[in-house]
């Protein structure tokens, strides 16, 4: 075996994705992992702390949404900005990996510590637009509100895409679940 793989990374992921669903996560190691990609459980902890990293690693989504938050065009108001995010977010991070997904999320479901670790990941990346949305000059509370909102846009819209085997792309699910959102917000008058 040689010392320097360069898909090192994503054959671990992989092979604990396969683990994870045929076995479990709980019954999975870090030593089958290793063994499943073909490396060494000293190369799984170059690349992962433990075995909860492979799904989770990194703070990159939060640290993603900052920077497309920083780079908006001036002058957006905040409800664009947010929706170009999410563009981009389910362009570049979902668009095409329909089946990792399910897959993942399936692991997760599976899992009160994981599901806890999920939505912990999901408040940070609420924070994460909340003080971008700060930074551009929101109130605090407008800050917020969108901040939460836009993450549970995300997150339902998901839901909603891993569910169907149809062609619709995420963003498409996005806007829909925003119209709903909008839609069920307007009060009816009261007949008097």
């Amino acid at each position: 075996m040689t010392r320097w793989q360069p898909d090192a990374r994503e054959r671990l992921e992989r092979a604990a994705l396969q683990l994870f669903t045929e076995q479990g996560f709980a019954a999975t190691t870090v030593p089958e992992i290793a063994a499943r990609a073909g490396l060494t459980t000293r190369t799984f902890f170059r690349y992962f702390a433990d075995k909860r990293e492979v799904l989770f690693a990194g703070n990159e989504m939060p640290e993603y949404a900052t920077r497309l938050m920083a780079d908006a065009p001036p002058g957006l108001d905040p409800l664009t900005q947010i929706l170009h995010g999410l563009r981009v977010v389910a362009q570049s991070r979902f668009d095409g990996r329909k089946e990792e997904m399910r897959q993942w999320r399936a692991i997760i479901a599976t899992d009160e510590g994981l599901q806890e670790r999920d939505l912990h990941k999901r408040s940070a990346l609420a924070a994460a637009v909340r003080d971008g949305l700060l930074l551009r000059g929101l109130a605090p509370t407008a800050a917020a509100v969108l901040g939460d909102t836009c993450v549970t846009l995300l997150h339902v819209a998901l839901d909603e895409w891993l569910a169907h085997d149809d062609d619709r792309m995420l963003f498409e699910i996005v806007l829909s679940t925003l119209d709903s959102l909008r839609a069920s917000l307007v009060v009816a008058p009261a007949n008097d």
